[in-house]
């Protein structure tokens, strides 16, 4: 073989390499994505586990009754472009003790500060989690109940809300499930889904929601809650004017007595996915005041 025809053979060889890396680091960059709705994986999880990386606060989204991880997405985007660190894990909306305990076990193998985020009854259930676990520095209440320690859904469902009807039949399915540990779970009925909990937003997006929800345990109803989280951590709450299940007087009524930190806007009960940006800047007060 002459010297030149060598010398070429080791120069395509060394462009073929390079090519393999190249797509091997693309294939890597490519596998860490992820969907938007699900928790950060790769080299952010390991920062947020071993407390290496970013000083940056954990966010924790917990989505809310009827409903999953999906409805954070635009809000995670939103964190994520800002350098945060962002789980959205899903809620099993299987009664109080489980909910809680299931977002407990979930937080504690994260290192470093937290701040948890909590959409309608995912408030709820933050309240309860968050108590006594020192690495959750902040709170955020979107849309969302902010229960004092003995009081349940029920009490905190007022007047002027859909879901405070004499009827519960005209409003939720009931469904038996032996799965359930209460036996029975309920669904928003497909004909109240859009105008009353997807309110504001275009009726073919409710009534995608309405099909694809998910059912909640109806123990969750009067589950009492416990020792409330806010009594020593800082929260903030996102207040939605136009909500028509939580009413904006009893949001304001909960965020007051838990002495948050309140922004009311234009929104209905799914402010997350209406106005994006206005709850990813109150998260990123709340993180920011971490520090």
């Amino acid at each position: 073989m002459s010297v030149k025809l060598a010398s070429r053979l080791v120069r395509t060889r060394l462009i073929i390499m390079a090519a393999v890396l190249a797509l091997a680091g693309l294939l890597a960059t490519a596998g860490q994505g992820g969907s938007a709705g699900a928790a950060t994986v790769g080299t952010e999880h390991a920062a947020a586990v071993t407390g290496t990386g970013s000083a940056k606060p954990t966010i924790v989204l917990v989505h809310g009754a009827w409903a999953d991880s999906g409805s954070w997405n635009a809000v995670i985007g939103l964190l994520q472009r800002a350098g945060y660190t962002v789980y959205a894990p899903p809620n099993p909306l299987e009664g109080l003790a489980i909910d809680t305990g299931t977002l407990a076990g979930f937080l504690h193998p994260i290192k470093g500060p937290v701040v948890l985020v909590g959409h309608s009854y995912g408030g709820e259930v933050i309240t309860n989690a968050a108590t006594g676990d020192s690495q959750v520095k902040a709170l955020v209440y979107v849309d969302a109940y902010l229960p004092e320690q003995g009081e349940d859904l029920v009490d905190l469902t007022t007047a002027g809300s859909c879901f405070a009807v004499q009827d519960q039949s005209t409003v939720f399915s009931f469904v038996a499930d032996p799965v359930s540990p209460s036996g029975m779970v309920a669904y928003v009925k497909p004909t109240v889904f859009p105008g009353c909990f997807a309110n504001g937003l275009p009726a073919s997006v409710g009534a995608v929601l309405a099909a694809t929800q998910r059912p909640l345990a109806t123990s969750t109803f009067t589950d009492q809650s416990g020792v409330p989280a806010w009594q020593t951590i800082p929260s903030w709450a996102v207040v939605g004017t136009a909500d028509r299940i939580i009413t904006p007087v009893e949001q304001l009524f909960m965020a007051n007595r838990a002495h948050a930190h309140i922004t009311e806007i234009n929104a209905p009960h799914l402010s997350m996915i209406t106005d994006p940006g206005v709850v990813a800047s109150v998260i990123i007060q709340a993180a920011q005041a971490t520090s």
